[in-house]
């Protein structure tokens, strides 16, 4: 069972570490392993704007960078409950596969959806 509240807090806690000087847009993810690990992930931002990462590949590039290779699922938070764009879409489902997406905002209303609901028929 995916405790969904304990990711919410967990992304929510990544967002506070955001480095987003430019968009002040503060984004956190976090990732849940098959061992129930979590491994947080957060917006970082370049002067460079195509440099920049999101949070959900920041997570999953951090997961993979430590030995992780197998997800449960993931949450991502922003302060308006937005969804990952479509780069993020693309890495979560090579990586990750089809897990459940949980999108919250600050306030912690969220919706469940999936990996391949997010993007179907991905380039995998």
């Amino acid at each position: 069972m995916i405790d969904q509240i304990k990711l919410i807090n967990s992304a929510l806690e990544a967002q506070q570490k955001a480095i987003c000087p430019y968009s002040n847009y503060a984004v956190g993810a976090s990732l849940l392993s098959d061992n129930h690990e979590i491994i947080i992930g957060f917006n970082i931002e370049s002067k460079a704007y195509p440099t920049t990462l999101c949070a959900e590949r920041v997570a999953i590039f951090s997961a993979l960078s430590q030995g992780y290779t197998n997800f449960l699922a993931m949450a991502v938070v922003t302060e308006d409950g937005a969804s990952p764009c479509g780069s993020c879409r693309q890495i979560i489902a090579e990586y990750a596969g089809d897990i459940p997406i949980i999108i919250s905002n600050t306030n912690k209303d969220y919706k469940e959806t999936t990996t391949f609901k997010l993007l179907p028929n991905p380039f995998i």
